[in-house]
Order: C-alpha cells, then structure tokens, then sequence
C-alpha cells in the first residue's frame, strides 16, 4: 500500500464510510487535533519516567485511536449497509474514564494541596505535559464545536475533558517527583 494517494490533492479528504469533506472541515479538525495529542502524549512517555505512567500513557494512546475513529466517523456512516456497526469493536466507556479518575486519585495523594494556578515550566518534561494539556483542551473544545454541528458521542468529549485533568495532575507529579520548581501564580496586588 502506498503512503500517497493524491485523492487529497484538491483539497479534500475521506471520513470513514468515504465521505469526502474540505481538509479543514470541523470533524477532521478534531480528529486531526486528537492526533496531534498522541504525538505530544508519545514526547512524553519518550521521556525518563516512571514505567506506572509510560504505561497508562500507553492506555491513553490506544484510546486516543479510538477516539480519532470515532471522530472520523459521521454520524449517517455508523452503521453499515449490513446493519453492523462501523466501530463495532471500537468505543470509550465510563471504564476508561474511571481508569483515568483513579490514576489522578492515586497521583492526588502524594501530592501537597493546591492553592493557587501552576505556571507551566520548570522541567522539559512538566512542560511537554502542559502543552499535551493545552492541545487536549483544544480537542474537546474542537470536539464539543463537532457536537453542536452534529452529533458526536458524548462519552469523547467526557473522556478529552477527564484526559486534560490526568495530564494536569501528571505535570504536577512529575514536577514532584522531579524535584522540579512548581511555580504558582499568585495575583499582583
């Protein structure tokens, strides 16, 4: 199979089920964002971290697939001619959100309170986190626009929103355990 098509070369792009739509169509803004994410969350695990995150970021990765699939997938495409599903093996469930609420209970213990914002910054590796936070937000926001255009299942735009609070809470373990300067904002007077 090769890497080039040239089906794109006026402009336009496949959706699962071969809708083709402007390349900068919402629903491939999303899924292109959700894309972007998994690089940013791959720079992460790339790092010299603890194996109990580059695994759950492993988890992330896979669901990020998922998500993607499902993104790309309009809503009129999510069932075949033969009656089945499209994704029939594929989808986020309230488990995989859960899985991310204990990893950030468990991360939460070890963890001094928090009384003011964090400033992103002080390790190369926090700040790969707040930059996989920030493209996260951007895929649920983008994700949510999808949603108001057509419908998009809900269980993403819950799992993009839950994936941005694991990756805060991650930034600031690993500021924690990299004995990293956490430096929180504290409003001018």
């Amino acid at each position: 199979m090769k890497v080039y098509t040239k089906t794109g070369d006026t402009g336009t792009t496949a959706l699962f089920g071969g809708t083709r739509v402007p390349k900068h169509h919402i629903r491939i803004e999303s899924y292109g964002t959700v894309d972007e994410l998994n690089s940013h969350i791959g720079l992460i695990r790339d790092q010299d971290v603890n194996p109990i995150y580059k695994n759950v970021l492993v988890e992330v990765q896979d669901r990020l697939f998922t998500v993607g699939a499902i993104l790309a997938t309009p809503p009129e495409k999510e069932t075949l001619k033969s009656g089945e599903k499209r994704l029939q093996n594929l989808g986020i469930i309230e488990t995989d959100i859960e899985f991310l609420e204990n990893q950030i209970d468990t991360m939460e213990e070890s963890l001094p309170p928090m009384t003011h914002f964090v400033l992103p910054g002080g390790h190369t590796t926090v700040s790969y986190c707040h930059i996989a936070r920030c493209v996260c937000r951007r895929a649920e926001r983008l994700s949510v626009h999808l949603n108001d255009i057509e419908p998009t299942n809900e269980m993403v735009i819950k799992y993009l929103n839950r994936l941005s609070d694991y990756l805060f809470v991650l930034a600031r373990k690993l500021s924690y355990d990299l004995k990293a300067d956490e430096v929180q904002w504290i409003p001018r007077k």
